[in-house]
């Protein structure tokens, strides 16, 4: 799943690589409480919530791989649908930039599910995000 952005790809890098910012543009996941390790490095990890209070469960995603500015891959564990493996990428695109993401559902409950059942809830969802990471960035860039 992709979406075109207005920011340059710098900018869009600049959002994923602030673990801050990661429940502002993540769907579901509500608070960041803490972040361990150099994010986006390989081996750091942060520390959310998924849900909304009081129905609040604490979970993590992990950097897998990073390759600055253009590649980030995480694992990010989701309850209770299980843990999911999540590529973002970031292309310049003539003024801007273009934003993919590509999750697939790795362990878990989510992981025996159809594609049929799983593919449209996961589109819905990073389709969303990839909107939200865009307007962060485009703000960031006063592209809007």
């Amino acid at each position: 799943m992709s979406r075109r952005c207005k920011a340059p790809g710098s900018v869009v890098w600049q959002v994923l690589a602030d673990p801050w910012m990661y429940p502002s543009w993540v769907v579901g996941a509500s608070r960041l409480r803490d972040v361990e390790g150099s994010w986006p490095q390989a081996g750091a990890r942060i520390h959310h919530s998924v849900g909304a209070w009081p129905l609040l469960l604490d979970d993590h995603t992990e950097v897998v791989e990073s390759h600055a500015p253009t590649e980030l891959t995480l694992q990010a564990k989701g309850r209770p649908l299980g843990e999911a493996l999540v590529v973002m990428r970031v292309d310049d695109d003539g003024d801007g930039s273009l934003i993919t993401m590509d999750e697939t559902i790795v362990r878990g409950p989510g992981a025996t599910l159809p594609d049929s059942v799983v593919d449209p809830l996961i589109a819905w969802r990073n389709t969303e995000a990839l909107r939200r990471l865009g307007l962060i960035a485009e703000g960031r860039a006063g592209e809007r």
